[in-house]
């Protein structure tokens, strides 16, 4: 039989994640997904699970967990402690939580997101072919809340027996390697030169959506109005504050807003990382 978990403890922002939806943006659907997608895949695989098996994405604070069933959990992304019934448990590698004990997923010590795994996966009702949490559309389940139940799937396979990796931490600084573009040409050559040399700060205003900075604004070449044109994950908008915003998962498909440059995918899993207050640089190196 299938395991329910109850969140006994919900945290500040607690999603289903899986790799998201994309090829939906033409029907006004952003990607979504799992901010830090490698730390989600190798949770998934010390556990045997396929790589994009849906999880829990905490934000911060962690989450606090019952299974009414025997599980086994794989805590990964932001470093957290870890506890079993008030017992210290281990991070970054499988745990067995038996039937009715409590879980504690605690918030993060660095970083921002972690990832709660689930041998068999989370089995959430997939919309558009994802479990996805989408914060901007509303698709797929609502953020985690005190009481609800999380179903699990039936594991394919056994846990790995050695089942240890090696986790990246997260980011002192961030480095964004971008490409100018498509309105690079909307913006002074004293603004592009801004946006390459200066260092911007991860703003407490961040989310899912979008990552906020703090900084020297951007300044305009072109006053005119933009009429509202596609947007990409990754994609650098500015503003009328002229503080660029980098898209993330769940972004919206159009913007009206230019935007100066795209950040490139690779580099976003470790813009999920950053806190407030981590500088920023962009390259274009």
């Amino acid at each position: 039989m299938t395991a329910k978990l109850t969140a006994v403890r919900a945290g500040a922002l607690t999603t289903v994640q899986d790799a998201g939806r994309p090829g939906h943006a033409h029907l006004g659907v952003p990607r979504s997904g799992a901010l830090d997608a490698p730390a989600m895949r190798l949770a998934n695989r010390l556990l045997g699970n396929d790589p994009d098996a849906a999880v829990l994405e905490t934000t911060l604070t962690g989450c606090t967990l019952r299974p009414d069933r025997g599980i086994t959990v794989a805590v990964g992304g932001a470093p957290c402690p870890v506890t079993v019934d008030g017992r210290p448990a281990a991070w970054g590698a499988p745990v067995r939580v038996p039937a009715g004990a409590v879980l504690d997923v605690g918030a993060a010590v660095t970083g921002v997101r972690s990832y709660v795994a689930v041998a068999g996966g989370v089995t959430a009702e997939p919309v558009l072919g994802s479990r996805s949490t989408d914060l901007l559309s509303g698709l797929g389940p609502l953020p985690l809340r005190d009481g609800d139940l999380v179903p699990v799937g039936t594991p394919a396979r056994p846990v790995p027996q050695s089942a240890a990796a090696p986790w990246p931490g997260p980011p002192g600084e961030l480095v964004l390697p971008v490409r100018l573009g498509p309105r690079a040409d909307w913006f002074s050559p004293a603004a592009l030169h801004t946006l390459t040399s200066a260092v911007y700060r991860v703003s407490p205003h961040s989310n899912r959506i979008g990552l906020r900075t703090e900084g020297p604004p951007l300044e305009r070449a072109s006053t005119g109005e933009l009429p509202s044109e596609g947007m990409v994950l990754g994609a650098v908008q500015v503003p009328p504050d002229g503080r660029p915003v980098i898209f993330l998962h769940d972004h919206p498909t159009t913007g009206g807003y230019p935007v100066v440059a795209v950040v490139a995918e690779p580099a976003l899993a470790t813009a999920a990382q950053a806190p407030a207050g981590t500088p920023v640089r962009f390259t274009t190196g």
